[in-house]
C-alpha cells in the first residue's frame, strides 16, 4: 500500500522521510494543510514498532493540528513530526541537530515544537540548526511551556461540557476521573481540586498517583479501571485511541473532556458516545491551549492576549454542543465540519484573531 492509499492520508501537502545514519535519525515530517498559514505542530519521539505505525501517527496528528489551529482561530496550518527512537536511550545532540537541519530544509513550511518524548532542554539544541522552532522559553519572547495553558483550556472546556450536559456551573462535588498525570493531567487536577471537584486518578507512574492522592485527596484506581470508574466526567489526558468499542461499553460518565490527542480510536466512536448519552468534547478543540501558546510566541502576542484566547475555548465548545444538538450529530462531526469550513475559506477573519 502506498502512502496515498493509506486510510489516514487526507490530501496531505507534503510528507518528508528523513534518514541520517551517522546521527541515528529516522524521522517523518507531515505537512497536512497550510491554507491558513505555515504548518505547525510538535515533534514526537517514540520507539514505534515499525515505520507504518509511525507514519499513521504522523498523518493523524498533522491533520488534527490543522483542525486544532482552525478551531482556535489561529493563522497556522497543521503539521507533525515523529522521530522513530527511544528518547531514553537514543536521544543525542547529533540526532537533534540533524533533525533541526531537516526542519530548516523545509524553509518555514513547518514550524516545530514539543510533544511526547521531547523536553524543554531539547528545543534549544534543535534551534541551533533551524529557526523554525517555538513553544519553549526564549529570552525576550512571550510563550514558553505550553503545559499550563493546555491544562487551563481543558479546565475551561470541561466546565462548558458540564454546564451543557449536567446543567450546572458549579464543579463542587462533581466526580472527575483523570486518566494520566503528566504535566497537563496534573495541572488539570489542581484546577479541579480548587473548584471543589472530587477526583479519581490513574497513571502508570505510581509516584505521580501518590502525589495526587496527597495533594488533591484523590482516589486512585488502576489504569485499566479509570475509564469505567463511577464518575460524572472522564478526562483522558494520556495517549490517544483510548475511546474504543471496549472502553465505551464500560463508561459510566456522562461527559468526556480531556487533554489527550486523538481520543477516539475511530470517528464512529463519536457516534457510539452520542448513542450512549455521553457528551464528548472534541479533543483538538479542548486541548488547543498548547498551540495557542506556541502561536503567541511565533506572532509575538502579549501574555494577556494568549490567555484570553485560551479562556475562549469554553465558548467555542458551547457553540459546537449547541449546533450538534440542533443538527442531531455528534460533537466531533460538527467540529470537523467547522474546521473544514475555515480551512477551505483560507483565511481567519480579522475579528476572530483579536482577543482584547
Amino acid at each position: 500500500m502506498s502512502v496515498f492509499e493509506m486510510p489516514d492520508f487526507d490530501a496531505h501537502e507534503e510528507i518528508l522521510f528523513v534518514r541520517d545514519e551517522k546521527a541515528g535519525l529516522k524521522a517523518i515530517i507531515a505537512v497536512h494543510n497550510s491554507n491558513l498559514g505555515p504548518a505547525c505542530g510538535g515533534t514526537r519521539m517514540v520507539p514505534y514498532s515499525n515505520s507504518s505505525v509511525a507514519l499513521t501517527d504522523a498523518l493523524r496528528l498533522s491533520r488534527g493540528m490543522t483542525y486544532k489551529s482552525a478551531m482556535a482561530r489561529l493563522p497556522l496550518g497543521g503539521g507533525k513530526a515523529v522521530i522513530i527512537a527511544d528518547p531514553a536511550t537514543a536521544k543525542t545532540e547529533a540526532l537533534l541537530s540533524a533533525y533541526g537541519r531537516a526542519v530548516e530544509g523545509l524553509g518555514g513550511r513547518y514550524i516545530t515544537a514539543m510533544d511526547v518524548g521531547m523536553t524543554p532542554a531539547d528545543m534549544p539544541v534543535i534551534a541551533r540548526t533551524t529557526k523554525y522552532v517555538a513553544g519553549y522559553t526564549q529570552a525576550g519572547k512571550t510563550g514558553g511551556d505550553s503545559g499550563p495553558l493546555t491544562a487551563l483550556g481543558v479546565f475551561e472546556g470541561l466546565k462548558a461540557a458540564v454546564r451543557h450536559r449536567l446543567h450546572t456551573d458549579d464543579l463542587k462535588g462533581v466526580r472527575v476521573a483523570v486518566q494520566g498525570l503528566g504535566a497537563v493531567g496534573y495541572d488539570l487536577c489542581r484546577h479541579l481540586a480548587k473548584a471543589g471537584a472530587r477526583l479519581v486518578v490513574s497513571d502508570v507512574a505510581s509516584a505521580r498517583v501518590k502525589l495526587a492522592e496527597e495533594e488533591f485527596d484523590a482516589r486512585a484506581v488502576a489504569p485499566t479501571e479509570i475509564l469505567g470508574a463511577e464518575c460524572d466526567v472522564v478526562s483522558p489526558c494520556a495517549l490517544g485511541a483510548t475511546l474504543n468499542d471496549a472502553s465505551i461499553a464500560t463508561l459510566r460518565a456522562k461527559v468526556i473532556a480531556g487533554g489527550a490527542n486523538n481520543q477516539l480510536a475511530e470517528d464512529r466512536h463519536g457516534v457510539m458516545l452520542k448513542e450512549k448519552g455521553v457528551l464528548y468534547a472534541p479533543d483538538y478543540v479542548i486541548n488547543g491551549g498548547g498551540i495557542i501558546r506556541v502561536a503567541g510566541q511565533i506572532f509575538a502576542w502579549s501574555d494577556s492576549e494568549i490567555e484570553a484566547r485560551v479562556l475562549a475555548i469554553g465558548q467555542t465548545l458551547m457553540e459546537i454542543f449547541v449546533r450538534a444538538d440542533r443538527e442531531g450529530l455528534p460533537p466531533n462531526v460538527i467540529a470537523d465540519a467547522i474546521a473544514r469550513e475555515r480551512v477551505a475559506a483560507g483565511v481567519i477573519p480579522r475579528e476572530s484573531c483579536e482577543c482584547s
